[in-house]
C-alpha cells in the first residue's frame, strides 16, 4: 500500500504567509460505518483560502478544525478501496462523490476515511472534476434556502434576489431556482452577466451600475451571497409578506477571530439583531438567517439526483497536482467566477 499524503497548510499569521507542503501522514483507522476513498479530485473553496490565512480559527478550533498546521477541503471524488462491516450501498472499486465534515481531517489528502452517509455513487457518465466542485456549495446553498422556506414545492412564481449571483453559490442557486421554476433577478458584475443569464437568471443587474437601494422591493426572498457591507439594502428588496432572507457572508467567524469569544459575540449579536429588525420592518413574517456549512442528507439526495438526470455545473478553470497547490489557491483567491480543483493526476 503506498504511503498515506496529505496537503498541510501552515497558517499564515503576522510575520509569514501560508505555506502548502505535501507531506506522508499516518493512515486513517477506518470504523464500521465509513467508507476509504483514494481521493482522485479535491475542491478548492474560498474558505480553504481563508483559513490558510487564519479565518475562523476560534469557531473551527471547537470542530477540530484549528491550529498552526491544518488539513484543508470538504469535497473530493475518488475510488473505493475499503468499507466498513456497516456499509452497504457502495463497494471497493467503485468511483464516488463525498463531503469531509469540517474536522481535522480534510479532503485534501490521498485517501479520506469518511462516513458513508457523506458519499454517494459517481454516475458512470459524470466526471469527477466536475463532481467534486460542487458539494461543500450547494450544501451551502442548499441550507439557506431550507433556512428561509423556499423548496421545490413553493418556488414556483416566486422572485428570488441573488447578491453575488456570480460566484459558485449565485450560479448554484440560478440553475436550482430556476428549474424550480423561480424568477431569478442575479446582482453581479458586468464580467459575469452573460454567465447568469446562460444558467437561467430572468435578469441581471450590474452592481457596478445600479446600487442595490435602487431595485424594487418585490422579492419572495433575497440571498446575500456577495458582502455584508450590502445585507441592510439587500434585505429592502423584500415586499411585506415575503418569506425570508438568508446569508452566508455574515460577520460570526471574522468577529470571534478579531475580538474574542465575548466582545466578537456581542457584535455578533447585536449585528443579526439589528439586521433581524430591518428586516421586521420589512416584512413582519420574514424568517432571517445566518448560513453555514454543514453537511446534510437531503442535500446530498439533491445533488446525486442532479448527477442522474442534469448535472448543476461550475466551470472548472485550473487544475493542478497536490504538490503544486499553491497555483490552486492562488486561483481561488483572485475571486474569479470558476473553480480549481487538486488532482492525484493531471
Amino acid at each position: 500500500m503506498s504511503a498515506t499524503m496529505a496537503l498541510m497548510c501552515r497558517v499564515a499569521d503576522a510575520s509569514a504567509s501560508r505555506v502548502l507542503r505535501w507531506l506522508p501522514v499516518d493512515p486513517l483507522a477506518l470504523k464500521p460505518d465509513e467508507v476509504r476513498v483514494q481521493v482522485q479530485v479535491a475542491s478548492v473553496n474560498p474558505i480553504d483560502v481563508k483559513r490558510a490565512s487564519g479565518y475562523g480559527q476560534r469557531v473551527l478550533s471547537l470542530m477540530g478544525a484549528g491550529g498552526r498546521d491544518l488539513i484543508l477541503g470538504n469535497d473530493f471524488a475518488g475510488v473505493v478501496t475499503e468499507v466498513g462491516s456497516d456499509v452497504l450501498h457502495v463497494s471497493p472499486g467503485e468511483r464516488v462523490w463525498g463531503l469531509v465534515p469540517t474536522g481535522p481531517q480534510g479532503a485534501h489528502r490521498s485517501e479520506v476515511c469518511v462516513s458513508s452517509r457523506w458519499v454517494r455513487p459517481l454516475p458512470a457518465s459524470t466526471l469527477m472534476v466536475s463532481a467534486a466542485v460542487v458539494p461543500y456549495t450547494f450544501t451551502t446553498l442548499w441550507r439557506a434556502l431550507r433556512a428561509v422556506g423556499l423548496n421545490e414545492q413553493n418556488a414556483a412564481g416566486r422572485h428570488v434576489l441573488i447578491n453575488g449571483g456570480g460566484g459558485a453559490l449565485g450560479q448554484l442557486a440560478i440553475q436550482l431556482l430556476s428549474r424550480w421554476g423561480a424568477s431569478v433577478t442575479a446582482v453581479c458584475g458586468g464580467a459575469s452577466a452573460a454567465r447568469c443569464l446562460a444558467l437561467g437568471a430572468t435578469r441581471v443587474v450590474n452592481r457596478h451600475a445600479t446600487p442595490l437601494a435602487d431595485l424594487p422591493s418585490n422579492c419572495d426572498v433575497t440571498l446575500n451571497f456577495g458582502a455584508w457591507t450590502d445585507e441592510a439594502d439587500v434585505i429592502g428588496r423584500l415586499h411585506r409578506t415575503a418569506l425570508g432572507h438568508a446569508t452566508t457572508v455574515h460577520p460570526l467567524l471574522g468577529e470571534i477571530d478579531t475580538r474574542g469569544w465575548v466582545s466578537g459575540g456581542l457584535a455578533c449579536w447585536r449585528a443579526w439583531r439589528a439586521m433581524r429588525a430591518r428586516l421586521r420592518a420589512v416584512a413582519p413574517k420574514a424568517r432571517y438567517a445566518w448560513t453555514v456549512f454543514k453537511p446534510d442528507e437531503d442535500a446530498m439526495k439533491a445533488i446525486q439526483a442532479s448527477l442522474l438526470f442534469r448535472p448543476l455545473l461550475l466551470e472548472v478553470a485550473h487544475r493542478a497536482s497536490f504538490e503544486q497547490a499553491e497555483s490552486a489557491f492562488a486561483h481561488v483567491g483572485q475571486g474569479l467566477p470558476t473553480r480549481a480543483v487538486l488532482m492525484a493526476q493531471l
